[in-house]
């Protein structure tokens, strides 16, 4: 296959990948995947970055769904100061945050353990996902 047609069907492939995470209210869709304990600052942290780069809040709809050991950090008793302030922060901005109820029962927690405003992926965190990448949904697993 010659090399302009080759890049122009992938200049077709990205154009319509594009249309398809960006909402009706034309604001780009992105699910974060987070599941390492030790990497949910650093998912905080690109999130409000992505915010930034893209123009603010009001141009992106951000879920970040987390499961397995990254759920604990995100507990009202585990959490730290920091991971309460940005989780707040980033809630303000519209933010979602979904837990994995798989995990919580693995780990014997109740969803009112999470911090505030969290919301239970009731079938499961990779479902979720799964389900919200068949709706357009950029991937990004931090």
């Amino acid at each position: 296959m010659p090399q302009t047609l080759r890049n122009f069907l992938l200049g077709l492939g990205l154009l319509a990948l594009t249309t398809t995470a960006l909402a009706t209210d034309d604001k780009l869709n992105v699910v974060y995947h987070l599941s390492d304990e030790d990497k949910v600052s650093f998912a905080l942290n690109n999130i409000q970055n992505h915010i930034d780069g893209i123009g603010g809040p009001e141009k992106i709809n951000i879920i970040l769904v987390s499961h397995g050991s990254a759920v604990n950090r995100f507990t009202d008793i585990e959490a730290v100061n920091k991971v309460r302030e940005n989780v707040a922060k980033l809630q303000e901005q519209g933010v979602t945050f979904e837990a994995c109820a798989n995990t919580l029962s693995v780990f014997n927690l109740e969803p009112d353990e999470l911090l505030p405003g969290f919301v239970l992926a009731e079938q499961g965190g990779v479902t979720r996902i799964a389900e919200l990448q068949s709706k357009g949904y950029v991937y990004l697993r931090p």
